[in-house]
């Protein structure tokens, strides 16, 4: 089950870090590593904070040249932020983020980690579905990216394997009827399938002038964010960008 989870690192600079942050996804049972063009990897660095137990967590773990190999095929993208941008993204706790990954259970996740010294960039946080926050005191509010790592796979192990004493707010829901499991008729559209239907609305956009190269006005952005948090399935997504292309193809007629 923690197999559909994903730890994702983008551009870490120390290496050191990189074997910190498998040694945290090794004690809480997770070993899905995707490394986005590290700085330095391997380096004997990591291999020594990850020690011996975390070893196969390092060996295994995936060097991609983009984010899109990172993330393309999950279903559901989480960045890591510990501020809002310009245009605010949907935003819960790490533990909010553990009930909506137990309520799929089918669902793959990757949890996305940015540089050590300015977090993830704009562009980045606009490929996921929603951000995560670790709430922190108000004085200081920095963490470090493996500590970071740790909560959050924390989180993702009880959501998903629940915790060996039973908590009294699920002990209140036992004589609750509960409701039939919803199943859907299409599997979600992936990082990737959204991020080309994005690309094909923005060409599409800029070809009938609705949308001004010079003044974008932000379009495109509040769009991503509309798609990310909506979650279309494969067929309305497939949907989209057909209506789009035949639009396309009657103006070149």
């Amino acid at each position: 089950m923690l197999d559909r989870l994903r730890i994702v690192m983008v551009e870490t600079r120390h290496p050191g870090n990189i074997g910190a942050a498998a040694r945290a996804m090794k004690t809480m049972g997770l070993s899905d590593l995707r490394l986005v063009q590290p700085v330095k990897f391997p380096d004997p660095e990591a291999t020594a904070r990850a020690t011996g137990g975390a070893a196969d967590v390092l060996e295994n773990a995936r060097v991609c040249s983009t984010l899109d190999e990172a993330i393309g095929d999950a279903d559901l993208v989480v960045g890591t932020s510990a501020r809002q941008r310009r245009i605010p993204w949907p935003c819960i706790t790490p533990r909010q983020l553990g009930d909506r990954i137990a309520a799929e259970p089918n669902m793959k996740v990757a949890v996305m980690f940015g540089r050590e010294d300015r977090g993830l960039t704009n562009e980045e946080l606009q490929r996921c579905n929603l951000h995560v926050s670790i709430p922190s005191d108000a004085a200081y509010g920095v963490l470090n990216v493996a500590s970071a790592v740790q909560l959050i796979s924390y989180e993702l192990r009880l959501a998903v394997l629940g915790d060996e004493v039973e908590r009294p707010e699920a002990r209140s829901r036992r004589n609750v009827m509960p409701l039939p499991e919803l199943v859907w008729d299409e599997p979600l559209a992936s990082n990737q399938d959204v991020d080309r239907l994005l690309t094909h609305f923005e060409q599409v956009a800029l070809e009938s002038g609705f949308l001004d190269p010079e003044n974008p006005a932000q379009v495109v952005t509040r769009l991503r964010r509309l798609f990310m948090r909506a979650r279309p399935d494969k067929m309305e997504v497939s949907i989209l960008r057909g209506m789009l292309a035949t639009i396309q193809k009657r103006w070149n007629q």
